[in-house]
């Protein structure tokens, strides 16, 4: 029987620190759309370097990876403008706490996966958290990053739904994963850098863009590596203290502030999650 090991454990939460990260550093440049696309650049290059390895999906999945690559555009376009406008202990919670909410629902409705009690009560904690988040005190210039982050909550649900069904049909999930950024790498550059005189990345920046790629890729191998040698359901429910380490990094690196409400909000979130995820 599988289970739990404390190296599993350890990998798991660092999957989930690297996650936290690069949207932290992406908050943390001047320039977030900018920032943005060097993390979208940098992850289509290592995604380009390992496909040739890697069998190609089967065509059956073709449709669902067209849908995800624009998806994901939106994804990363939603992302820069809710940093734009707001913080990470604002904006992350109320991304990554939402999505698990509306993906039960519409997978329930859609699907006829019914969901548990535990997942009722875990929609009720996310709902109380993302009602807290919405009003904690702080800057009130903030609340206009939450159109953008309650939007891209509901893109991660989306596309969390697509690429399971995509994953499923493809015959080579990690192929199917990694295809998904260079799709979606040239409307993202083309939306994200409008307006702005292009100009090629220095090497900290080039650095910076391949950092954050990787984080973003990582962190995703990783939970899916986890899941092939310890069950789903705590490994996906540990994925969650994302959201609080986000919080805290961008408390230490950033200089945010998210008072007490914030931070209980972000918790409540995280847990409420987590216990969608046991449910």
């Amino acid at each position: 029987m599988m289970t739990l090991s404390p190296f599993v454990l350890a990998i798991v939460l660092g999957s989930a620190v690297l996650h936290a990260g690069w949207n932290v550093a992406v908050r943390a440049q001047h320039d977030r759309r900018r920032e943005t696309a060097l993390v979208v650049v940098g992850a289509a290059t290592l995604c380009v370097l390992i496909l040739p390895f890697l069998p190609a999906p089967a065509r059956a999945s073709w449709p669902y990876l067209a849908a995800s690559g624009v998806l994901h555009v939106a994804y990363f376009i939603l992302i820069a403008e809710a940093y734009s406008r707001g913080g990470v202990s604002l904006a992350y919670p109320l991304m990554r706490g939402t999505a698990p909410v509306l993906t039960a629902v519409v997978a329930s409705a859609v699907i006829g996966e019914a969901l548990s009690v535990w997942g009722w009560l875990g929609i009720a904690g996310i709902s109380t958290g993302v009602v807290l988040m919405a009003k904690r005190t702080g800057d009130p210039a903030e609340a206009r990053a939450i159109p953008f982050a309650l939007g891209n909550a509901v893109v991660i649900a989306a596309y969390t739904l697509n690429d399971a069904l995509g994953a499923r049909a493809s015959g080579s999930p990690v192929a199917y994963t990694l295809w998904v950024e260079p799709l979606s790498l040239v409307p993202s550059l083309f939306w994200l850098l409008r307006g702005q005189v292009v100009r090629l990345p220095n090497l900290r920046e080039m650095l910076r863009g391949l950092g954050g790629g990787g984080s973003s890729m990582g962190a995703y191998a990783i939970a899916l590596w986890a899941m092939t040698v310890a069950p789903i359901a705590p490994v996906a429910a540990l994925r969650e203290t994302s959201m609080l380490f986000a919080v805290a990094l961008a408390w230490v690196f950033l200089g945010e502030r998210p008072g007490p409400r914030g931070w209980a909000a972000a918790g409540v979130i995280a847990l409420g999650a987590a216990v969608m995820r046991f449910g």
